[in-house]
C-alpha cells in the first residue's frame, strides 16, 4: 500500500478545498440570471391592417419605386434568455412611427401626413445564434398629449414557445426628449439603461444601433 506523508496529505486537501470552492463559484455564476427586458404597454398603435410586406427593410415598400425618407438606421441584437443562451428562431413584431412621427394606423391624430413609402411594420425571425437585424428610419417624436412630447422610439413584441411573450419599447440614447417622457421615467435607471439602444458605429451613411433583449422563461 502506498503510505502518503503528512504534507503530501495537506497539500491534497488544499487543493481539494481550493477545487471545492472553484466548483461552487462556477455553479454559483451558472445561477446568476440576466434581467429581463423591461415590459412598456403597446400603444394605442399597432397595425389595424395586415400588409403583405414585412420584412426586415423597412425602407422600402415591395412595388414601391420610392424609398422612405429620413435617417437611414440599423438595428440589430441578440436575443438570449435569462441565463445568457441564445434564443434562435424568436419572432420579433417591430412597428413604428415614420420620420414625420406618423404611424399608419387610421387613428393616429398626428397632423403630418404619412410616408407612403415607408413600410411601417416588421415581423422577422432571430437566426440560430439569436442574432436580428432589420434597416429602418429614425422615428420622429410626436405629441401624446398636449404637453407630452413622445421621443423616437421602436415598439417590439418577442415571442418564443417556452418563454414569456415581452412587448416593450426600444429607444434611442442621447435624446433629449427621454428625460421628460413619462413612461420611460417611471422605469428605475437599470430598467431605463436596457431599454436605449447604443450607437455601435456607422455602415456607409447608416448608423448601426445595438438592442439586445433578454426573454424570461415561462414558469409553470
Amino acid at each position: 500500500m502506498k503510505i502518503i506523508s503528512r504534507r503530501k496529505l495537506i497539500q491534497l486537501s488544499l487543493l481539494g478545498s481550493v477545487v471545492s470552492v472553484l466548483g461552487s463559484r462556477s455553479s454559483f455564476g451558472r445561477a446568476l440570471s440576466l434581467m429581463p427586458t423591461p415590459e412598456e404597454i403597446e400603444g394605442p398603435f399597432y397595425p389595424a391592417k395586415d400588409q403583405s410586406d414585412k420584412d426586415a427593410d423597412l425602407m422600402q415598400i415591395e412595388g414601391h419605386t420610392g424609398v422612405a425618407h429620413g435617417q437611414s438606421i440599423i438595428v440589430s441584437g441578440q436575443v438570449q434568455d435569462i441565463t445568457g443562451l441564445p434564443i434562435a428562431n424568436a419572432v420579433l413584431d417591430i412597428w413604428q412611427a415614420d420620420a414625420n412621427g406618423s404611424y399608419r394606423h387610421p387613428r393616429d391624430p398626428s397632423p403630418a401626413k404619412p410616408d407612403a413609402n415607408f413600410q411601417g411594420w416588421a415581423i422577422i425571425n432571430s437566426d440560430e445564434n439569436g442574432f436580428f437585424r432589420f434597416k429602418t428610419v429614425m422615428p420622429g417624436p410626436y405629441p401624446a398629449n398636449g404637453t407630452w412630447i413622445r421621443p423616437p422610439h421602436i415598439h417590439l413584441k418577442i415571442s418564443k414557445p417556452g418563454y414569456r411573450a415581452l412587448t416593450t419599447q426600444m429607444y434611442f440614447p442621447d435624446e433629449k426628449l427621454n428625460k421628460t417622457d413619462l413612461l420611460l421615467n417611471v422605469k428605475s435607471a437599470v430598467e431605463r439603461s436596457a431599454m436605449i439602444a447604443k450607437n455601435i458605429g456607422q455602415q456607409g451613411n447608416l448608423s448601426i444601433y445595438e438592442y439586445n433583449i433578454v426573454l424570461d422563461l415561462l414558469r409553470k
